[in-house]
Formats: C-alpha cells, structure tokens, sequence
C-alpha cells in the first residue's frame, strides 16, 4: 500500500526483546503470575550490545524506582533470532524478549497476548503480530531505510548534491573511492545488516511490500531478473567496483560507525535508527544526512514504512512484571528518541531532525504487509537464511547457480508442507 512520505509518521515496530532465565527466578514468577503483582526478577534480552553498562543500567534504576519489587536484568547477544530460537526449542528463555520469525499461528506455544496493557494512546502495527484476535508483538519504533551519510565526506569528494538515480549513485560512490574514503558500509561478515537487501530494497524495486509473502506462490521465488535478484545483483555490482570495504569478510559493526562518524567511510545504507548511534559515536548532528536510497533512475524516491521489533512477553515468565516493562519502556523510557525511531505512541511525534531531510525528497512510501504465516513456514522448513544467500550471491562466480539451490531448497520445503498447487 502506498503512502506519501508525510504519512512516514505510521510506521514503527520492532525492537528489543526481553528475557527472564525461568530456572533462576521460577519461584517469585509464579507468585508474580498467580497474584498479577509487578514483582520478582526479570531478565530482558536485547540485541543491543552497545547499551549493555550505560543506557539499561539507567533504565534499571529508574524502572526499580517506578517499581521497587522488581529485580530487572538486561542481556545482550547477537545472532539475535538463530539465537533466541535455540534457547525457545529447549523451554528456557528470558520473560521479555524480541518477536523472532516465527508464523504468527506460533506465538501461543511461547508467548503471552499482551491485549490488556494499556498504553495511554494508539499505538502502530498494533495488529501486525497477532493471532485470532490476540496481540503477541509492541513494535518498539517505527523507521524507514535510506542512506545515511556523512556530508563532509560528500564534501571532500567534490559530491555537492545527493544522489538521485542510480547511475549517479554510483558516480558518487566512484568520486568517494578516489578521494580514499570507502563508499559504502556494507558491514557484510555481521550478515544481519544485509537484510536490507533482503526486504527493503526489493520493496523499493517492486513497489510493493509483499514480496515476501508472493514467495508462498511459486516453487522459485529467486530469480536473477525479479525484485530479490535485480537487489542482489546491485550490491554485487558494488562489491565488484570496490565500492564496499575492503575486505568484506572481515567487517566490524561497531567500528563501522566510528568510521562513518569521522568520514573514513561515506554512507550506510540502513534505516533512520542507525542515525544517534552514528552521532553517539563522534560525529556532529550537522555532519549527518539522510536520503532515500535511488535503486534504479527513474528519479522517484520510493522507501519502506518499517516497524522495529516487536517486543514478547515468555508465557511462562514473570508475565506481569514483563507487561509492565513493555508499557515502562514505551511511554516512559524515552528509547524511541535515543534510538531515533518514529515512537509506537501514533500522538508522539519524531524528533530525529534527519527525517525532515529525507522527507524533503517528495517520497512515495510503501507500508508493510501483513506476514504469511505460509510463506514463513516455508522459509523455516527450507533452513533459508536469506542474509546468507546474499553473501553467497555477491562473492560466488555464478551468482545465478545459488539461486538455482535456495529454489530447490524452497520447492522442497513447499512441497513437504503441502503448500504446492
């Protein structure tokens, strides 16, 4: 569905997760369940680790204020949904967490219904992770994807207006190698920031934000010239021209914000979130600019309305307290802001200064679909982890071979499913 970017304000999701170990704190949760008292311990589980010993002890403290009983902890990890996914297989994971991908037919076996916490306003993509009526997912922040960029890079490499097709991104990014700055941050060995070219620039190039559901459709949902080959194909194009770093295979992520804040590298190409953490890094407010991303030159800038993730509540956990965590951390803790997200809170307004920028460029917006619960059994069967893929894809001589074996992987699992037609 599309939206004008002064509509960019509707989106948001996603973001941290919460978890509480249940064999080191089963006694006070059960309690806690049985009496709906906001007591005991409780165990967040976040993926960012750059908050863990600076913005969650603030939080802790001043969520133990609010609520004196509680003992909450924070625990942080990458890898976040393999991760998370192992821990749930063995029973024992942490009360709050993040929505992993799972179909939304899934949530009961694990997860709480949040429907009765009471937020002070509307909320967006209320009914995005949801099942017969119950409510398993708060987005955590709204965003869009674009590229963030450093203008004085920009200035140095003689670019004196943002990129508006993509011919003249790429004269960018070819202006910036030779002034001995890397283009672009591709951040490719951390792998989750390639999801981008999983789910959003394909939107951008289709036009449309159910692509990943119209994979349910067909026994070859990858193909070299449909919206997931044609992005592939344009961050292998980026890779052959040295536009990425140097050496892909051995990238840093939280170094890489370093070297976008002081100009070493010139864009990232990821969401408004990323925008504080570039600035929290050394880098002047002024020094940071956001614009949509122009995947093929037609001129129209076209971006993704993303909610973040969705936070969880284990059913097993400490229920209450987790409820009032997820209600804390919306209306009170102020992390939208710190993570420069569009609040889940619809009467809040942004104030990333950056999205005014970008909002600037007259963009047509496409909102999320609703996920198919088909379409993400199918990837689950198939083992597909479509950030790999695109690894694959951009250093394998035959780009076109990989395909050919996520498609066969696909049918398979289509088949054994009985999803075929």
């Amino acid at each position: 569905m599309k939206k004008n970017i002064l509509l960019l304000f509707s989106l948001i999701i996603m973001l941290t997760v919460f978890s509480a170990c249940s064999g080191n704190s089963q006694g006070s949760n059960e309690s806690s369940n049985e009496t709906g008292e906001v007591t005991g311990d409780l165990v967040f589980l976040t993926n960012r680790t750059d908050m863990i010993g600076n913005v969650y002890d603030e939080y802790k403290q001043r969520f133990e204020e609010k609520y004196p009983g509680v003992n909450i902890e924070f625990e942080a990890i990458q890898d976040y949904d393999a991760t998370l996914k192992v821990r749930m297989s063995s029973g024992d994971f942490p009360d709050v967490v993040f929505l992993p991908t799972l179909s939304n037919a899934e949530f009961p076996e694990y997860f709480a219904p949040l429907n009765d916490i009471e937020f002070s306003g509307d909320i967006y993509f209320e009914e995005m992770r949801a099942h017969e009526g119950q409510i398993y997912g708060i987005s955590s922040g709204g965003s869009t994807v674009g590229i963030v960029y450093n203008k004085e890079a920009f200035a140095k490499a003689g670019i004196t207006e943002v990129p508006k097709t993509y011919d003249e991104f790429l004269a960018a990014c070819e202006k910036l190698k030779q002034s001995g700055i890397v283009p672009l941050a591709s951040n490719f060995k951390d792998k989750w920031p390639l999801d981008v070219w999983v789910y959003d620039i394909p939107t951008i190039i289709a036009a449309a934000s159910d692509h990943q559901n119209k994979r349910a459709d067909t026994d070859t949902p990858y193909t070299m010239d449909n919206e997931y080959g044609k992005s592939w194909g344009i961050i292998r194009e980026l890779y052959q021209k040295g536009y990425l770093e140097p050496d892909v295979n051995s990238t840093n992520w939280e170094q890489s914000k370093k070297d976008i804040a002081n100009g070493n590298f010139g864009m990232y190409l990821l969401g408004n979130w990323v925008i504080n953490q570039v600035i929290e890094n050394g880098a002047d407010p002024d020094n940071v600019g956001f614009f949509p991303f122009p995947a093929d030159n037609s001129g129209q800038a076209k971006a993704p309305l993303n909610p973040d993730f969705f936070y969880a509540v284990n059913k097993n956990g400490n229920v209450p307290a987790a409820k009032a965590f997820i209600k804390w951390i919306i209306e009170e803790s102020g992390y939208d802001e710190f993570a420069g997200f569009i609040p889940t809170l619809k009467d809040r307004e942004p104030k990333l200064a950056q999205l005014a920028e970008f909002n600037s460029f007259n963009v047509e917006f496409f909102e999320p679909a609703q996920p198919s619960d088909i379409a993400t059994d199918i990837q689950n069967q198939a083992r597909l982890d479509q950030a790999a893929t695109v690894q694959q894809f951009v250093l394998s001589d035959d780009p076109a071979s990989v395909l050919d074996k996520v498609n066969s992987d696909w049918a398979k699992a289509r088949k054994e499913l009985g999803a075929a037609q």
